[in-house]
């Protein structure tokens, strides 16, 4: 089975190509952008690079190889008001599904720096690759529970 290829997610994987299951092509999903939604996802090889005695990440191959339900921290920099700088904050991710170069999880934690609102909370589908990856956890039951739900926001695709 090819690393994008999950059996049984409802994505349909073929020569280079997944499509979700509202026929969304998987592997051109946009990221997300700070000036349309308002949040982004920091990298995480970038920190790394930058500042190699403070900053840890997992291997390559770990971060690489998270299957349904497993645990992935990323950095999220959200926009607080207009013209102020993002704040950072460390948020968990449950993995839904995997696609060539990416994931699709949704959001298990709730942003501190902002007000509750309907673009980005728990539950929110979240579009992320590897490289984003700061922090990995097992799947749990739970996990795999939220992993298995319709995310209360799925990511729009374009």
């Amino acid at each position: 089975m090819r690393a994008g290829d999950e059996r049984g997610s409802g994505v349909a994987c073929g020569m280079g190509d997944c499509i979700s299951p509202l026929g969304v092509h998987l592997a051109a999903m946009r990221e997300p952008s700070l000036d349309l939604d308002g949040w982004c996802l920091d990298d995480a090889e970038q920190r790394r690079a930058s500042a190699p005695d403070t900053v840890v990440i997992p291997s390559k191959k770990l971060r690489s190889g998270l299957g349904r339900g497993a645990l992935a921290q990323l950095l999220f920099m959200i926009t607080v008001e207009d013209g102020e700088e993002p704040e950072c904050e460390r948020l968990w991710v449950v993995v839904r599904r995997r696609f060539p170069g990416g994931y699709l999880g949704v959001l298990d934690s709730e942003p501190t720096c902002i007000e509750k609102n309907h673009e980005l909370w728990s539950g929110s589908e979240i579009p992320f690759e590897p490289r984003h990856v700061i922090d990995v956890g097992p799947p749990t039951p739970a996990s795999l529970t939220l992993a298995a739900r319709t995310p209360r926001r799925p990511w729009a695709p374009d």
